[in-house]
């Protein structure tokens, strides 16, 4: 009998970097098939192919036998393929029914059918279980969970026979993730195939039938059973046999207890103190919370010491990122430079103490693409240029000048502008701003996103020289081998908390991806 769907050498090349190569994937009907990866290991990209989103460099993709239109995602809505993503893309001023069947609204005549669509809208929720959601209510108005069911009943409005579910349970709770589990549940017994994207391993071991594994672009591991052996699932996941995960002696003596362990020392690039028990932090960080973001946290950070963070995309670390430099204001908690508390939600004054922030999203966060690097560099201070109601111009460009020369910025003049430079000398534009300001604790998201390996080792050649002059600096990555290579301690983040922290022997990727998957309620896998 034919599978339901049929995915083979799936290629899916942008420029020069390799989304995936040579991707397989087989779903039979009334299956569950779990596909899991670290992030960035291609399971979106992936799956945007097989929707249409994104056209495929070169493979096939067949739905029941037959080659499914590719790049063309009102085609492969056609074909019954549907998909619900992390990101819900519902509008919120609209009704239930209207979201369910916006882009292919009910008719009588030319006109919407509002009272028809109510109609459907209420069987298809009946469908999953949900026939207690008004059709009639606004989506705006509707807790994240019952948002998700209406996301999952519009796609079952285009008659799917296969669904693809990116992170479903993100947006429940873990007393309401049952109620998710029925709704799949109900629809494998009608025959829909189901592709279950997830980082929960609890979860796949509990809903899959088949468990396939996808390590950068690659089809690493299929038919896996999701009973399988949680260290064997994280091997493939890394890539390397974790042999620092298999002794339980070794894994109960790594510091999990807290995330602000008393100072001990540090690998790799020394800091530029030796963080004894004598010294304290440069940054406190004591019960700080944002729900459901980040829950409270408690975390130090000394002078010279590079701190990663680990945990996978929406375990809360550029929320936390967000809050220490005070872009979101806490509900709860404190944060503190040098002993002085700073008032949340204020950025401003976060600067004015010596934080910097470099966000994830540098074009749109970081940069004026249009203006100079000088005025991109003393953007965040241009007070110190000011001569009465006027700026020194030829002041603002000796000091930019010189800051980027000292982290080798080519090209280094002040004047170009920076939506000329590549990515990894736009992301030294944005470190060269904060040595301008001569701050004392940097925030890194994601620093070496989007830039090629050269860029990439030259940008940790200006953190550690960051480090090494005293500058605290605090690193969110989702490359594990990144934090491993370039922190001297990481905290690992799920679910809004930190869970632990990691150093010396015990920093490893397989002990950071173990820690930030881990179930609910448990610290160590």
């Amino acid at each position: 009998m034919t599978a339901l769907l049929e995915v083979r050498d799936l290629t899916k090349i942008y420029d020069a970097a390799v989304a995936l190569d040579g991707v397989d994937l087989t779903v039979e009907r009334g299956q569950v098939h779990c596909l899991v990866g670290q992030n960035g290991a291609g399971k979106s990209t992936l799956i945007k192919c097989i929707s249409g989103a994104t056209e495929p460099t070169s493979g096939t993709i067949e739905l029941d036998g037959t080659p499914l239109p590719t790049g063309s995602p009102s085609a492969s809505l056609a074909a019954g393929v549907a998909t619900t993503y992390q990101e819900l893309d519902l509008v919120d001023a609209l009704s239930v029914a209207d979201n369910i069947f916006l882009g292919h609204e009910r008719r009588r005549g030319g006109l919407i059918a509002g009272r028809r669509a109510a109609v459907e809208a209420r069987e298809l929720l009946g469908r999953l279980g949900r026939d207690d959601i008004d059709p009639k209510r606004l989506v705006g108005e509707m807790r994240p969970a019952a948002k998700q069911v209406v996301s999952i009943a519009r796609a079952l409005s285009h008659d799917a026979r296969l669904l693809m579910m990116d992170e479903p349970s993100a947006v429940f709770d873990s007393r309401n993730v049952d109620s998710l589990f029925d709704i799949v549940e109900r629809l494998i017994s009608e025959g829909v195939g189901i592709v279950y994207i997830s980082h929960r391993l609890d979860e796949v071991e509990r809903i899959g039938h088949t468990v396939t594994v996808i390590r950068d672009g690659r089809t690493v591991a299929t038919d896996l059973s999701p009973t399988a052996p949680r260290q064997e699932l994280i091997a493939l996941l890394v890539g390397r046999e974790l042999a620092a995960m298999a002794s339980s002696d070794a894994s109960s003596t790594a510091t999990t207890s807290s995330a602000s362990p008393t100072p001990t020392g540090v690998a790799k690039p020394a800091p530029s103190t030796d963080r004894s028990t004598d010294s304290e932090p440069v940054l406190r960080v004591r019960g700080l919370t944002r729900r459901p973001d980040v829950i409270d946290v408690d975390l130090d950070l000394y002078a010279g010491e590079i701190l990663g963070i680990g945990g996978l995309v929406g375990a809360g670390r550029t929320e936390l990122l967000r809050l220490i430099h005070g872009v979101e204001k806490q509900e709860a908690g404190s944060v503190e430079l040098g002993g002085r508390e700073l008032s949340g939600g204020r950025p401003d004054q976060a600067v004015a103490a010596g934080i910097g922030f470099a966000p994830e999203e540098r074009k749109s966060q970081g940069l004026w693409r249009f203006w100079s690097l000088a005025r991109n560099v003393s953007v965040a201070g241009l007070s110190q240029f000011r001569r009465g109601p006027f700026l020194d111009l030829a002041a603002e460009r000796a000091d930019a000048s010189e800051h980027l020369r000292s982290i080798r910025t080519v090209p280094d003049d002040s004047t170009r502008l920076v939506g000329e430079l590549s990515g990894g000398n736009q992301q030294k534009v944005v470190l060269a701003r904060w040595l301008s300001r001569k701050c004392r604790v940097l925030l890194l998201d994601e620093p070496t996103r989007g830039v090629d390996v050269g860029a990439r080792a030259e940008i940790y050649r200006v953190i550690r020289d960051l480090s090494s002059d005293g500058i605290a600096i605090l690193v969110v990555s989702s490359e594990l081998d990144e934090l491993v290579e370039l922190c001297h301690r990481v905290v690992v983040m799920r679910d809004g908390a930190l869970v632990t922290s990691l150093e010396g022997e015990h920093l490893t990727e397989a002990e950071i991806l173990a820690h930030a998957i881990a179930p609910p309620g448990t610290e160590t896998p």
